[in-house]
């Protein structure tokens, strides 16, 4: 009899846990960001994944019925430059010294929550402590926590660089070089390092090609690998399945970092013609990041958070990045957003968009950025991007249009990832 029950109890426990079918009543729907939306349709969803798209609002006995007929349904977004451990504030310092690595990894799952529920259902973590996030990555890919989908950097870069340790005590610096095998120099060092990072858990491989506004010395914001070290790492990652993305400000850096093979380019904040050239035979893509520009300008003139080396870069940097922003798009540059949420506050993603649209960007190309072309970014376009069967249900809704006004996304009312809600 005891038998019994715990077999009985165990498959109740079972039973429930298997996702039943879900159908969500869409009044519009943009399936697919560039094509016209549709009206009153209805997206099936089993298991988590899209089965199928319906012209008008089917019902079935046995489906949860989701009823978004006075929204505009669209997929999830993505934003492809975090940093989840961090976000800038004056105690920065302060908890570098007194949160231990498993605190500031809790922590971090509740900024990724904040990410998701504002409608951003896959980020691209972009350079953190590599194996405390690569563990938060696998833990919200099995379900055992709640988070958007993370694909997680591993950072490579050179000695005194943009990526390495500023600003602390010389002691400091040399215990956290004790503990890190990332930061190296000359091409063989660097092809060593990117080993050593996807060795690790890497998804993708993320470098400073030029130095940096939050460095925390006055070593400007030009080139600083060299295109040697360029090269290798590219090509190391390339050897290993891995994509390559390079932080840059300065053309010379970015030109360098494009002519060696990355796949996107970060802030890209001086990309002049030539860049642009670059970009378009190279398909790389631009993560323009105005949102962090505009932060740390607001930081700099406003508080004193900021060094006085980092605050003279940052209003200089920041306060340019938007109208060269304009002229890579006008270039016809291919755009993937992002927002380097964690210097700004993680939540607030959708700003970008805003700040994107009040720079010339077309609704629907900002639309576009986030969802299509993040998925093409990261080599997920058969799962995400789009709202088509077999793939992922990744679903926001907003109360109006995007397309009409872009500040809908700052208010998003549902999100569904992976089938599962976790905005309603």
């Amino acid at each position: 009899m005891k038998r019994f029950l715990l077999s009985s109890i165990a498959a109740t426990l079972f039973s429930s846990s298997v996702l039943a079918e879900t159908i969500i009543h869409a009044g519009t729907l943009l399936a697919v960001p560039g094509k016209k939306p549709l009206k009153e349709q209805s997206v099936i969803i089993e298991d988590g994944r899209i089965t199928s798209i319906r012209p008008g609002y089917v019902n079935r006995d046995d489906a949860e019925v989701i009823d978004l007929k006075d929204s505009f349904v669209m997929p999830g977004l993505m934003d492809m430059h975090v940093h989840l451990q961090t976000e800038l504030g004056p105690k920065n310092d302060s908890e570098a010294l007194k949160m231990s690595m498993p605190l500031t990894q809790m922590r971090s799952q509740m900024f990724g929550m904040r990410i998701l529920k504002s409608g951003f259902t896959t980020v691209r973590d972009a350079g953190n402590s590599g194996e405390e996030m690569y563990a938060m990555r696998d833990a919200i890919n099995n379900g055992w926590v709640d988070g958007p989908r993370i694909i997680a950097a591993g950072g490579v870069g050179i000695t005194g660089g943009h990526a390495d340790i500023s600003g602390v005590s010389p002691e400091l610096m040399a215990l956290h070089d004790d503990k890190t095998r990332t930061v190296c120099d000359g091409p063989y060092d660097c092809r060593r390092a990117t080993r050593h990072t996807i060795k690790y858990g890497a998804d993708f491989i993320k470098i400073t090609s030029t130095g940096g506004v939050l460095t925390d010395r006055a070593t400007g914001t030009g080139q600083q690998m060299e295109i040697d070290e360029l090269k290798e790492v590219v090509l190391a990652a390339q050897r290993m399945g891995r994509k390559v993305a390079s932080h840059a400000h300065q053309e010379e850096g970015i030109i360098a970092a494009l002519e060696a093979g990355v796949d996107s380019i970060e802030h890209g904040t001086y990309a002049g013609p030539r860049a642009h050239k670059l970009f378009k035979e190279t398909g790389a893509y631009l993560v323009p990041t105005l949102l962090a520009g505009d932060t740390v300008v607001q930081l700099a003139k406003n508080t004193d958070v900021l060094s006085e080396a980092q605050k003279e870069k940052a209003i200089r940097v920041g306060t340019d990045m938007r109208g060269n922003f304009r002229k890579a798009v006008d270039a016809g540059v291919k755009i993937a957003f992002g927002t380097d949420s964690g210097v700004s506050k993680h939540g607030i993603n959708a700003r970008e968009a805003v700040l994107m649209s009040e720079a010339g960007m077309d609704n629907m190309a900002i639309l576009q950025s986030a969802t299509v072309n993040a998925a093409d970014l990261i080599d997920m376009s058969d799962s995400l991007g789009t709202i088509e069967s077999g793939k992922y249900a990744d679903i926001i809704a907003t109360n109006g249009s995007p397309l009409d006004n872009i500040e809908e996304l700052l208010d998003v009312d549902f999100v569904m990832k992976g089938g599962k809600v976790f905005k309603d």
